[in-house]
């Protein structure tokens, strides 16, 4: 045998382990003791190869084991070909392209066998994409077949390559992350199979190696990586585990041979170069009268067995480590096989599937204990998801292209798996519910709609704006609520209300109008007291001629009323004050009319450009006591069945309501429902995230009332699913990082309609304008007294010097000015009264007062 060094001495041990066993249980080979020759060469030298198995072909030989490596495989098999030797390969080897090595034999399996046994797991797991990670040029050429899958299975695949010679794959683990590959496939040996492991646990979460089993996995179990290999070993032979057994015990006695592996663990190749000695052994049994002869590479002379070996060989059959053994008669390569689909788990690896070579892939379990074994973690799984098309949860995209698969659906929920598939590493397959419901008893208790799909395990998920009930929760698992909400009522807007005759009237309250009333007659009658109160309104109505004796007043009675009304108008009288105090009472009350009509004139605007709402019904109450309006609510969701179940009298009155008119009352989606209340006098009963939406869309529709109750919507999982935990901790995070709310305004947010904010205008009352009246008020006071003053600072400059002017004079005057129904009156004369008796007394001067006589018809 050509060995090429001691970088692989593992299928050295391999070989001596084989021969060493066959000599010494003499089942094969009872007469017959195998001896063997071991060459090491520099792979990379043709030369030294050709002439070391020069060198062994000259001893006798009946099969020349290896070399492995492409550079010198190639001048092994041409001298073997010449001299009809058989060459036998335990590694992957492309055969050529003339399929002129009609020596040659190959254990390992068919070169197209791992690709198409990966693309089978790929189709099975329902992958969308994937990257091809390999070491070197063979692994390149042995994924051919699943680099042309693409087309053929709507797959993407990117391809790239380890640095050749460097074990340091973290520069390429980091650019696989950032681009989110969380697929990847490995084609690498063993040895850089354990480095890309050890490297990859903190970068990605899938790979694939052909020698999973036989590397140290403790330190990932319970780290989320998740990884899924293929496995050629029958361990489920009791003679390939004690097989396994006394090797481990020859390893673990014997020298550490290679620190990647764990100690005692046979690797395939191992297993396939012991597997191929005992080939040789099976051939050569059953070869009878065959000698072994020394061959010479000069004289070219091949051996005369040999062809007959060789068919012996390619006939010999044996269930060895690797399984059974049947080889192909035209080429020699092996073609019926078996691979064992291995998972990581918390406990260890375990067997999933079966890859037979013509049959394809076999699952191991049940659909039961597949979904109750699965791994916690959810990386390089696709999970299947059930929804129902919601707005804005999950929608039909809009594109000019023909979409398939997840592409066809947007929405919030569509986001939201995004998000769940970027943290916990799985990929999914979004299927719209087959009945398009949500989920709900009926009289038998069978569930329908998602609620229904989760039981049977037809989907793995439900992302949808499905709310957690109890009854829901007794038979599947939800998640912690993604969102958070309760039922409100759907309705259209109130219509304005139409304009009554005395609509002008509505700017100022009924109050208001009778204070205003109220301070005009008031003010109209102080001013006229004070008119005639004060002498300075008094005036000779001859001003040609001085010695009349009448004298006039214009603020009569009724001119006082007039007055008052023409500045409240904003019109005005001719009539003028002249004295001080009148003006006062003018003044204040122009003011107190310039407040009051600018008051009116504002909110007069506001009441002709608002119109005003009359809405029918304000709450749930408002519903339940009338029958006049119908109201509803989606047939089997959770709104129907919260007022189904429902203990409060209210609650329980609706549903009674609702249960009596099934066929009207109760519609079968929101989409219906929208438009009944859009159509008809109908009232939706809904989820208030739902009518914010809707409403934010469509002006003539608004929420009615509160919420009536509380609940969220979350994931729903088959009842004891291991997902639950982790989509519940994804959820959390999110929550956290406000993703969830970012996704809410993204989807809810319209284009927005008017703002209602205080839409109807307020008559304004006492509390809006009552501080005029206490400023007409204190104006009037202020005038009064004035009015005081000037009475007798007039009546001092009319009493003469020397006399007084008694107080029965004064009152006199004072009733003549008081008189309504007169505005003119004689000129009054002083009489002389005693000084006891007299007022207003100035002893130092003495002057003659006028004489006025007083006109008693006037």
């Amino acid at each position: 045998e050509t060995r090429e060094s001691e970088l692989v001495s593992m299928d050295e041990l391999a070989f001596k382990f084989a021969v060493n066993n066959i000599n010494r249980n003499k089942t094969l080979m009872p007469n017959t003791t195998l001896t063997y020759d071991i060459q090491r060469i520099n792979v990379f030298d043709g030369f030294e190869a050709s002439r070391r198995v020069c060198d062994q072909l000259a001893l006798g030989v009946v099969a020349v084991f290896g070399p492995s490596h492409s550079s010198s495989v190639s001048a092994v098999q041409s001298i073997c070909n010449a001299l009809e030797v058989p060459h036998i390969q335990t590694r992957w080897k492309h055969p050529s392209v003339d399929n002129k090595d009609t020596f040659f034999i190959n254990l390992y399996p068919e070169y197209t066998a791992i690709a198409r046994a990966i693309l089978d797991v790929v189709t099975f797991f329902k992958w969308r994409k994937l990257t091809v990670v390999y070491e070197d040029s063979t692994g390149l050429m042995r994924m051919q077949e699943l680099i042309k899958a693409p087309a053929k299975f709507n797959l993407k695949v990117k391809i790239r390559q380890l640095t050749p010679g460097n074990q340091d794959a973290r520069p390429l683990l980091k650019e696989l992350k950032k681009d989110k590959e969380f697929f990847i496939i490995f084609d690498c040996t063993y040895r850089m199979a354990s480095e890309l492991l050890k490297q990859a646990r903190d970068y990605n979460k899938y790979t694939f190696t052909i020698d999973l089993f036989a590397l140290d996995l403790e330190p990932y179990r319970y780290s989320g990586v998740n990884m899924t290999g293929f496995r050629l070993l029958n361990i489920d032979d009791p003679w390939v585990t004690s097989t396994m057994d006394k090797w481990a015990m020859e390893r673990l006695q014997g020298p550490k041979q290679d620190s990647s592996l764990m100690d005692g663990i046979m690797t395939t190749d191992a297993a396939l170069m012991y597997d191929a000695v005992h080939m040789v052994a099976v051939a050569s049994q059953r070869a009878t009268q065959m000698t072994v002869s020394s061959l010479q590479c000069h004289r070219h002379k091949p051996w005369r067995f040999g062809p007959r070996f060789m068919n012996l060989f390619k006939e010999a059959q044996w269930d060895g480590l690797t399984g059974h053994i049947v080889l192909n008669k035209t080429d020699g390569l092996r073609r019926d096989f078996d691979l064992d689909i291995i998972s990581l788990k918390e406990d260890g690896t375990a067997r999933i599937a079966v890859w037979n070579s013509y049959t394809g892939m076999n699952l191991t379990e049940s659909d039961r204990d597949k979904n109750n074994n699965v791994t916690d973690s959810l990386a390089n799984r696709t999970l299947i998801v059930t929804t129902i098309l919601e707005n804005p949860y999950v929608m039909y995209k809009k594109s000019d292209k023909e979409l398939v698969g997840n592409d066809r659906f947007e929405g919030y929920c569509l986001d939201l798996l995004k998000e769940l598939s970027n943290i916990l590493g799985f990929t999914y397959e979004v299927r719209l519910v087959a009945d398009g419901k949500y989920g709900a008893q009926n009289d038998k208790g069978e569930w329908n709609g998602m609620v229904r799909e989760l039981i049977d395990h037809v989907a793995d998920l439900a992302v949808a704006p499905l709310t957690i009930t109890y009854v829901r929760e007794k038979v599947i698992d939800f998640s912690k609520p993604f969102m958070t909400l309760g039922i409100s009522i759907l309705y259209r807007k109130p219509n304005g209300t139409n304009p009554g005759v005395f609509s002008f009237l509505n700017p100022l309250s009924p109050d208001i109008w009778m204070y205003v009333l109220l301070a005009c007659t008031g003010v109209s009658c102080v001013l006229f007291v004070i008119a005639r109160f004060t002498p300075y309104e008094w005036y000779n109505p001859h001003p040609c001629n001085p010695s009349s004796t009448l004298i006039q007043n214009n603020f009569t009675l009724l001119n006082s009323f007039w007055f008052g009304v023409g500045a409240l108008m904003r019109q005005g009288s001719e009539l003028m004050p002249k004295a001080l105090s009148t003006r006062i009472v003018g003044g204040i009350w122009w003011f107190f009319t310039l407040i009051i009509i600018s008051s009116y004139t504002a909110n007069l605007a506001a009441f002709l450009t608002v119109e005003r709402m009359d809405a029918p019904i304000d709450s749930a109450d408002d519903l339940a006591k009338q029958t006049r309006i119908e109201y509803g609510a989606v047939r089997d969701g959770s709104t129907m069945t919260f007022f189904k179940k429902s203990k409060i009298s209210t609650y329980e009155k609706m549903w009674a309501f609702m249960s009596s008119r099934k066929n009207t009352a109760l519609v079968k989606n929101n989409k219906e429902g929208i438009t009944r209340v859009l159509t008809t006098d109908y009232a939706m009963l809904m989820e208030s995230t739902s009518i914010e939406y809707i409403s934010q869309r469509n002006c003539n529709l608004t929420q009615i009332g509160g919420l009536i109750d509380s609940k969220g919507y979350g994931v729903g999982t088959p009842i004891g699913s291991p997902y639950r935990d982790k989509v519940t901790i994804a959820i959390l995070q999110l929550q956290e990082e406000g993703k969830l709310h970012m996704m809410k305004e993204k989807w809810w947010r319209g284009n927005g309609c008017p703002e209602e904010d205080n839409k109807e205008a307020n008559a304004l009352g006492v509390e809006n304008i009552g501080g005029i009246f206490i400023v007409l008020a204190a104006g009037l006071v202020l005038s009064v007294f004035v009015a005081i003053g000037e009475f007798i600072y007039k009546a001092r400059r009319n009493a003469d010097i020397e006399e007084c002017m008694s107080v029965s004079a004064l009152m006199e005057e004072l009733g003549l000015s008081l008189q309504c129904y007169k505005g003119t009156r004689r000129r009054s004369r002083a009489h002389s009264i005693p000084h006891s008796t007299c007022m207003f007394c100035q002893p130092h001067r003495s002057t003659k007062r006028d004489e006025t006589t007083r006109d008693s018809s006037i």
